[in-house]
Parts: structure tokens; C-alpha cells; sequence
């Protein structure tokens, strides 16, 4: 059984004033994340803006982000895609320098059925022993992993969790109800951060803990510890920070918050572009209320 951790951030990629990675910078950010709570890292997963970044960049990146880390966290590699070739090769490559696992996205944009979405992950587990991490995410992906075929994929003994961004409460408690006890499934939206821990979710992949990252950890901790009125109070002074962090699309606006906090990791890359002015005096003024 893989332990990811309960609280996981899928983190940014920084970028300079030319828009390149930096490093510096993303080392800067690991050791801020780390002291702030997250029990592990998603590193090029659409938060970190997955879909612009060159193949070498993620590779570069994973290097670093191993390095840097060095055994303190768990590392999730970003290495899905609609390409099952190239996403089994991705994965080979972040196994071999060193990840703890992968996060595998459904196939975007060819939209296979369920039976072809079991096939593509069952060919990239056959090629790892990377513990898998399937992330369901119909709003971005157009196609679902319906309750029966995570339940099905569940059964491969290296695809270990799910990082669900349906919404659906129903569904997630019935994959629940299906699958072993040694495999996880997390919220993809931190809004639902506390009412999937109490279905019996594993956790978050937090794009909020950022920002709120001490908060979050404080939530969950609460919540395990029996004091779910404390736990729920929490949750909901912590939501209209949550909803601001998603005002546009992400990350843009945790983007934004983070150099308005003093840790600045750039701006995005086209098609995504930064908020508005309105929209950072908004998101600012939600961060400055929840002090």
C-alpha cells in the first residue's frame, strides 16, 4: 500500500519574466509547501500547466523537484495525456529519475469509451511499478470514468487511488463501498475536501493549500481527531478564500496570490492569460478578510 499523504498539493510551475521554468524559484516554493503542510506533491499536473510544457521541461522539472525534496515528500509525476504511447513513455522516464508515483489523466479530447479508457491505463501499469494515481476530471477531460470502471481498475495492484474532480458525492461514496481498503481516493476540488473525508475519502489535491495550506492540514487533523464541529466551523470560514482561488481559470488566480504573498512564481503561458486587474483586487481583498 502506497501513502500519499492526506494533504497533497498539485503545484505550480513558476516561470520567469520570459516565461521559462525557474527553478530557483520552484525551490523556493517546495520548501513553502512542505513548511506549510503538504504531505506531498503533485508536480505537472494541469495546476502546474501540464498541457504547456515540453516534454524536456517536465523531465527537467522532475529532476529537480526529486532533488530538492530529497525523500521528505511524497512526489506524484504528472505523466498522462490522451496518448497512451507517450504516456507510458513519460511514466518510464519519471520512474527512473526517481518519483514516488504518477497522475495519470483520462484521455482528453479522443473521447474513448470506458472499455478504452481501461485499456489505456492498464497499458501504462503493465509498463511501470510506479504506483498509479487515476484522475477523473469530466469538466477539462469531456469523457468520465464511470463507478464500475474505477472499481475494475482498482483491481491492478499498482493503480492505487483516484483523484476524483466529479462533484459527484453519490458516486464517490459507491466507489468507496467497492474498493479494497488499501485504495485511496482523494477530492479533486478543495471545497469537497471535508465532506469526502467524511464518506471515507483519503484526502485532497489541494491547489488552496497554497495559499491556506496550515489551515487545510488544521481541517483534516480536527476532522480525524473526532471534533467535526471545530472541523466544520473551519471548512467554512476557509470556503470563500477556496472560491476565490478558482475566480478564473487555474492557475491563474493561486498564481497571483502567491506573488501577492511574497513568492513570486510569474504569470501563466497562452492560452491561459493573468486576472484582470478587478479580478486580483478582488481575489486580494477575500485574502486579506481571512488574516
Amino acid at each position: 500500500m502506497m501513502d500519499f499523504g492526506r494533504l497533497l498539493t498539485a503545484m505550480v510551475t513558476p516561470f520567469d519574466q520570459n516565461n521559462r521554468m525557474d527553478l530557483n524559484i520552484t525551490t523556493q516554493l517546495i520548501e513553502h509547501l512542505i513548511a506549510t503542510g503538504s504531505d506531498g506533491l503533485v508536480v505537472a499536473g494541469t495546476t502546474g500547466e501540464s498541457p504547456t510544457l515540453s516534454h524536456e521541461e517536465k523531465i527537467s522539472l522532475f529532476k529537480h523537484v526529486v532533488k530538492v525534496v530529497d525523500g521528505r515528500v511524497p512526489i506524484i509525476a504528472g505523466t498522462g495525456s490522451n496518448n497512451t504511447q507517450a504516456s507510458i513513455e513519460l511514466t518510464k522516464e519519471a520512474e527512473q529519475i526517481g518519483v514516488d508515483g504518477s497522475l495519470v489523466v483520462t484521455p482528453y479530447y479522443n473521447k474513448p469509451n470506458q472499455e478504452g479508457l481501461y485499456q489505456h491505463y492498464a497499458a501504462i501499469a503493465q509498463e511501470t511499478k510506479l504506483p498509479i494515481m487515476l484522475y477523473n476530471i469530466p469538466s477539462r477531460a469531456v469523457v468520465r470514468l464511470n463507478v464500475e470502471t474505477v472499481v475494475a481498475l482498482s483491481q491492478i495492484d499498482n493503480i492505487v487511488a483516484v483523484k476524483d474532480s466529479t462533484g459527484d458525492l453519490d458516486g464517490i461514496a459507491s466507489i468507496l463501498e467497492q474498493v479494497d481498503d488499501d485504495f485511496s481516493v482523494y477530492s479533486g476540488d478543495d471545497s469537497l475536501t471535508l465532506p469526502i473525508k467524511s464518506i471515507g475519502g483519503s484526502g485532497i489535491v489541494s491547489v488552496s493549500s497554497h495559499i491556506i495550506g496550515k489551515e487545510m492540514k488544521e481541517m483534516i487533523e480536527l476532522f480525524e481527531q473526532g471534533k467535526v464541529k471545530e472541523a466544520s466551523r473551519l471548512h467554512r470560514k476557509l470556503l470563500p478564500i477556496m472560491r476565490a482561488l478558482f475566480m478564473a481559470p487555474s492557475p491563474s488566480p493561486v498564481k497571483s496570490a502567491l506573488t501577492y504573498k511574497g513568492l513570486d512564481v510569474g504569470s501563466v503561458r497562452l492560452p491561459l492569460v493573468p486576472l484582470s486587474p478587478f479580478e486580483e483586487q478582488n481575489l486580494f481583498r477575500v485574502i486579506e478578510s481571512f488574516q
